[in-house]
């Protein structure tokens, strides 16, 4: 079975920085795109950055220059590197990873989410 558990939220003043970690554990074969989402109260969950298997990103415009996705194939994990954080990236951070688990194809696999809380 797999599992996909991230780290690294926390509380931090507005400027400053945080790195959320995301790891999948269980018998996998590979992971394509890997993937941070976030998810404000009352609002929908929206993509923060994702990360082909070759390295290529997208960012959301209100991230990019800021957040920096990277992925390490052999550990199976994602990182999200935040800085210049502001008031407005609070919110619930959820990893998702497009793998191929033994015996089950590719499919999406979401963590249980981290909390990211800016303050001013």
């Amino acid at each position: 079975q797999v599992q996909v558990v991230e780290s690294g939220g926390g509380l931090v003043q507005a400027g400053g920085s945080l790195r959320l970690s995301c790891a999948a554990s269980g018998i996998i074969v590979s992971i394509n795109s890997m993937a941070w989402y976030r998810q404000a109260p009352e609002t929908q969950r929206e993509l923060v950055a994702s990360i082909t298997r070759r390295g290529s990103t997208v960012y959301a415009d209100s991230v990019k220059g800021r957040f920096t996705i990277s992925r390490d194939n052999a550990k199976n994990a994602v990182y999200l590197q935040m800085n210049s954080l502001k008031l407005e990236d609070t919110a619930v951070y959820y990893c998702n990873l497009n793998l191929w688990a033994a015996g089950k194809g590719f499919d999406d696999y979401w963590g249980q989410g981290t909390q990211v809380t800016v303050s001013s």
